[in-house]
């Protein structure tokens, strides 16, 4: 088991090193140019077009309303990478990492964005008549059939990284918590999140929208107001936090405390991934959800997807970062969920680690049914409908397994998967980008025309 960790220790390194920065970080860059930074010129207006999604009512052009789309693309992003991610990329690569993690999301708006418009453009109908679409269907309608390897290869990755990043890893993490914060059993939190897993999941994405676009906006708003608590009782360090996350983003972090030290390498690799992690922008899981939304335009979609990316990175990830700066526990040697607990309670001792702990959990609980959409899709691409019902029992028994078994082998599964879903992915928004930057030209002209 040793020497399999130290193999997947290694191709994690080599999938996460400076190719894939550059790939995930050049790719946004390079569609934001082409699209005038038309991403951070209309974040207002994406907001807007949010609050608009939520009454939209074309039926026939989707299974769910583009709000509970993205409110299940949340669902599945908003999770422990906001709270235990965001620690880890601290912990490993300084506060500077915080940094790279704002560039990652501030480019991934417009990869989000792109994903998103492709997702819907090249969307088609399954065998029962749903709405399906994503990266692979993107590939296969998109660059036609000498590319069909490449949505394939897509859908496999998914399809197995699904079960690592999105059911062992996130009912692992809300078991640990429980456990530290309360003494619950780990075999009790499984059954229990096996179960609640199984109530949504089983109904399908009609179901898992209903609950994400109830769910999610109330748990962010909640641990929002926790985040500020922590925010007021050091809001005198807090313009020094935001200098030291600046400064240390370019030049390397000394070693203090129990913080071992770190290069600027480090802290962009760790705030690219953990970023990527995060918000998962480049690998192409939004489109999955919003294909489903019930949107005549391509455009308003991925408008509304890309806010996606603001919020879970911007914001919230943002709220976790500055709070573990502000109250000076980012140097104690701690990681992870453990590092956030210590921001917690350092600014409200006694129960800000019951807080934490359920904060996760409710943060992880959303990710595993949001995840259980983007792999039954990915299985769906491969095999067809047929797979939904066993797919669906697979992944609540993965739930209950995650939940009571050590995952340091899974995390790192979930890791390169992940890598190597982006690849893909990355690749067809290169060659689709014209399509991209053509639908977006249009829908504007039309707004600008006031037809929009």
């Amino acid at each position: 088991m040793q020497q399999l960790t130290e193999w997947l220790q290694s191709l994690n390194g080599l999938v996460w090193g400076v190719p894939m920065i550059v790939l995930i970080l050049g790719t946004g860059f390079y569609l934001q140019l082409r699209l005038g930074f038309m991403p951070l010129r209309n974040i207002g207006y994406g907001f807007r077009m949010i609050w608009k999604s939520r009454s939209v009512d074309a039926k026939e052009h989707g299974d769910i309303s583009p709000y509970a789309a993205l409110m299940t693309a949340l669902s599945a992003t908003v999770g422990t990478g906001n709270i235990a991610g965001v620690a880890t990329a601290i912990a490993v690569g300084g506060p500077g990492a915080v940094f790279w993690m704002w560039m990652t999301a501030l480019v991934g708006m417009a990869t989000k964005y792109a994903e998103v418009v492709l997702a819907v453009k090249y969307r088609e109908k399954n065998a029962k008549g749903q709405w399906v679409g994503g990266p692979m269907y993107a590939i296969k309608n998109g660059l036609g059939a000498n590319w069909r390897w490449l949505a394939t290869a897509f859908a496999i990755f998914g399809g197995f990284a699904g079960f690592g990043i999105g059911a062992m890893v996130q009912a692992n993490g809300i078991s640990s918590a429980m456990h530290s914060a309360f003494g619950l059993q780990t075999w009790v939190s499984g059954l229990v999140i096996a179960v609640l897993t199984a109530a949504v999941v089983l109904g399908g994405i009609t179901r898992i929208g209903a609950v994400a676009e109830k769910l999610v906006p109330a748990m962010c708003v909640v641990y929002i107001l926790c985040v500020l608590w922590v925010l007021g009782t050091f809001y005198t360090e807090i313009p020094a936090a935001f200098a030291l996350i600046v400064r240390e983003a370019f030049s390397p972090t000394a070693a203090v405390g129990g913080f071992a030290g770190s290069t600027v390498l480090m802290a962009i690799r760790m705030g690219v991934a953990r970023g990527i992690f995060s918000n998962e922008a480049g690998l192409g899981t939004a489109g999955i959800a919003q294909a489903a939304g019930q949107s005549k335009d391509p455009v308003f979609s991925g408008i509304v997807g890309m806010m996606g990316t603001f919020i879970d990175t911007i914001i919230v990830c943002t709220m976790t970062g500055l709070a573990i700066v502000v109250s000076g526990v980012w140097s104690s040697g701690a990681s992870g969920a453990v590092l956030s607990t210590q921001s917690f309670e350092a600014a409200m001792p006694g129960f800000g680690k019951y807080l934490l702990a359920i904060s996760l959990a409710v943060f992880a609980f959303t990710t595993i049914l949001g995840w259980a959409y983007y792999g039954e899709k990915c299985w769906n691409y491969l095999v067809g409908p047929v797979c939904e019902k066993p797919f669906r029992l697979l992944w609540v028994a993965g739930v209950f397994t995650g939940a009571v078994v050590t995952l340091d082998v899974a995390w790192l599964v979930a890791d390169t998967l992940n890598a190597l879903m982006a690849i893909p992915n990355l690749i067809s928004l290169l060659l689709l980008s014209p399509v991209v930057i053509r639908l977006t030209k249009d829908y504007f002209a039309a707004k600008q025309a006031g037809q929009k």
